[in-house]
């Protein structure tokens, strides 16, 4: 049985549909009324940036409703579905909401680093691994603390998984400023977020 589409879906497909006689859309005005082409196409971009934006804004929304009603297990299952920008995303998020001014800065030449917390003027600096089986072994721990070696002052490092990390892993960090967070250390930080909120509402 397919996968169903989520809404964001439906109104990329939708928009990607609209993009198609826009532009041919454009060319008839090029040919014909060459004075209103350059209204047509700047209208059309402001609308599909706002339409972009606005897809963007309900998808992080709609990510941060997902994990109130889900039990752990269900959680974590969902957190290792999210595509790795919106892992990404989600950690930063949930790292503004422990108090933390975030940038994310991953993606293909983030060397290492891709989200970036600030907090009391000192900047700490995170690993986003998302995994379903593949464990976080002692090599890509070494190399993030490799990576910290330019930035790190008086922060720390925090690698981050939805799985779990090797014994060598977690004996490699031990005398470092690195804090390891597996699957089930994550879960207890969104949930300590979540009483929180509750509690400030």
């Amino acid at each position: 049985m397919p996968r169903r589409k989520t809404v964001v879906e439906d109104i990329i497909d939708i928009l990607q549909e609209l993009l198609i006689p826009y532009v041919a859309f454009l060319i008839l005005f090029w040919i014909a009324k060459r004075d209103l082409f350059w209204k047509m196409l700047i209208g059309g971009i402001i609308f599909f940036i706002i339409a972009f934006i606005g897809v963007l804004l309900y998808k992080k929304s709609k990510i941060h409703k997902q994990s109130q009603w889900r039990t752990d297990r269900e959680l974590i299952i969902w957190l290792r579905g999210l595509k790795p920008w919106e892992f990404e995303q989600y950690v930063a998020d949930l790292f503004t909401k422990l108090g933390y001014r975030t940038n994310v800065v991953g993606g293909s030449y983030d060397k290492g680093i891709d989200v970036i917390a600030e907090k009391d003027g000192i900047k700490h600096y995170i690993q986003c691994k998302k995994y379903i089986t593949s464990v976080v072994g002692v090599n890509e721990v070494r190399d993030f603390y490799g990576a910290l070696a330019d930035h790190l002052a008086n922060g720390k490092g925090y690698f981050i998984t939805t799985n779990k990390f090797t014994l060598e892993a977690e004996k490699f960090a031990e005398d470092k400023p690195i804090e390891l967070i597996d699957g089930n250390k994550l879960i207890k930080y969104i949930r300590m977020v979540e009483n929180q909120t509750k509690k400030s509402n």
